[in-house]
């Protein structure tokens, strides 16, 4: 047997060369394979057990129907791939619960639409490469006929206030008191990212990532100073690139800290809250968190100067985020806060509404709701599958004004969100507040992940 076989029970160990060294002069020696195990252990201690993936996920609750969603006729929800996802994530030796969400399809670690609870750790993978991507809603004081009128203009504006794109910069002037943060100073990285901050400030991602106009009506009065009838910008963006290079960074940390204690695959690493680590992450996660809700304040502030209208309301969450509750962590990737009163917004399509929603706090989702009306398939189906002439006719039909169409990120590219807020509706997870329907819209129109 090579030494490395004998001394395998230390592999992850820190001092695993040093042991190696030992174990190789051991067996030089001509020691025994028994003999050189007990003069390791007698010198380094015993192996450390090692932790591996349960045999059962641990519990969870699935809200809408499994199967193939971009089948014609086809009355399914979720990709079966979702759910394969989550159950490996649940098998986790930190799991303790998790959901999924009617909009759910395949991403990587947890898909999109998953919610997941762990004990004392954080799984970067889990919250994902675009930390705090969010929604937020503003609505001004002038009515939805007048808004309509003046589509056009207010649409130009639009365009001039934020600028698409995954490297997007302005070319205009913005600032926000989140560049003070001092938490930009807690780390190396996050004193090299700051600059790209402050570049990127009020900018928007790709791929999924919109503004746009939209005209409504109040189903509840929930939202203070909400008219009946209301007239708003909603947006959906995140933290850029440096919410990317905060991600991409604490993955390659949680891999290798993981592998110290812990056989799991790639992307369901995890960072102890309690090490160093952890709270570097967690810390330079709630700093993306505020990066991202002020590039969005940003967009609508100045939205709403150049436009000269007065905000009245607005409504803004996270959905790719993670929330600490005594010892355990809720990581929603893709999913909206639902807590009892809580509100949020799961927007639809290009050509289909968008809802403002209140939380019911139902224990089975873990508090959450979905993010969106979800995807249908792969980008790379729907860029091989959808006629973009087709896509044109009907937002033409619609009324609807659209600046970066891509076939991935059309109507025909989304689940149908009446069907997507009905399921929730029906299993108790949400009230309807809000809804409203897109007027104008403005995308990257290239492809990118959510």
């Amino acid at each position: 047997m090579k030494p490395h076989q004998i001394i395998a029970a230390w592999k992850g160990d820190k001092r695993f060369t040093q042991i190696a060294s030992r174990a190789a002069a051991l067996k030089k020696a001509g020691q025994s394979v028994a003999a050189i195990q007990a003069a390791i252990t007698h010198e380094f201690g015993t192996p450390a057990t090692r932790l591996r993936l349960q045999p059962t996920p641990a519990r969870y609750t699935v809200f809408g129907t499994i199967g193939k969603t971009n089948l014609p006729g086809s009355e399914a929800d979720i990709e079966p791939g979702a759910i394969e996802q989550l159950q490996l994530a649940l098998r986790l030796p930190i799991a303790d619960q998790g959901a999924l969400m009617p909009d759910a399809h395949p991403g990587y670690a947890l898909p999109i639409g998953g919610v997941f609870r762990a004990h004392r750790a954080v799984c970067p993978a889990m919250v994902g490469v675009d930390i705090a991507c969010r929604m937020m809603l503003s609505i001004f004081a002038l009515e939805p006929e007048e808004f309509v009128r003046q589509r056009a203009a207010f649409f130009s504006i639009l365009k001039s206030v934020t600028t698409f794109g995954a490297g997007a910069e302005r070319s205009y002037s913005a600032d926000h008191a989140v560049l003070d943060d001092p938490r930009w100073g807690n780390t190396s990285q996050l004193r090299g990212l700051r600059a790209r901050a402050a570049a990127q400030l009020g900018t928007s991602g790709s791929g999924n990532h919109f503004a746009e106009l939209v005209v409504g009506e109040r189903l509840q009065d929930l939202i203070p100073g909400a008219p009946a009838y209301f007239a708003g910008l909603l947006t959906h963006s995140g933290s850029r690139g440096v919410g990317y290079a905060v991600a991409n960074h604490y993955m390659r940390v949680a891999a290798q800290e993981t592998k110290q204690i812990a056989d799991v695959p790639r992307f369901y690493e995890w960072l102890d809250l309690e090490r160093e680590a952890g709270q570097e992450y967690w810390n330079a996660m709630e700093l993306c968190g505020a990066y991202a809700s002020a590039n969005h304040h940003v967009i609508h502030n100045l939205f709403a100067r150049r436009a000269r209208l007065r905000v009245v309301a607005q409504v803004e969450n996270h959905h790719n985020f993670a929330w600490r509750e005594g010892d355990m962590v809720i990581h929603r990737k893709g999913a909206t806060p639902a807590a009892a009163g809580v509100l949020g917004i799961i927007p639809g399509s290009m050509a289909s509404p968008s809802y403002v929603v209140v939380g019911t706090g139902n224990p089975e989702s873990l508090n959450s709701t979905s993010h969106g009306a979800g995807r249908r398939g792969s980008r790379s189906w729907a860029k091989q599958t959808i006629n973009i002439g087709a896509v044109r006719r009907m937002l033409a039909e619609q009324d609807v004004l659209v600046e970066g169409l891509s076939a991935d990120e059309s109507p025909l590219a989304y689940k149908e969100i009446e069907r997507v807020i009905q399921i929730q509706e029906q299993a108790g997870l949400l009230e309807r507040v809000a809804r409203m329907r897109p007027i104008a819209v403005l995308m990257a129109g290239d492809s990118g992940e959510d």
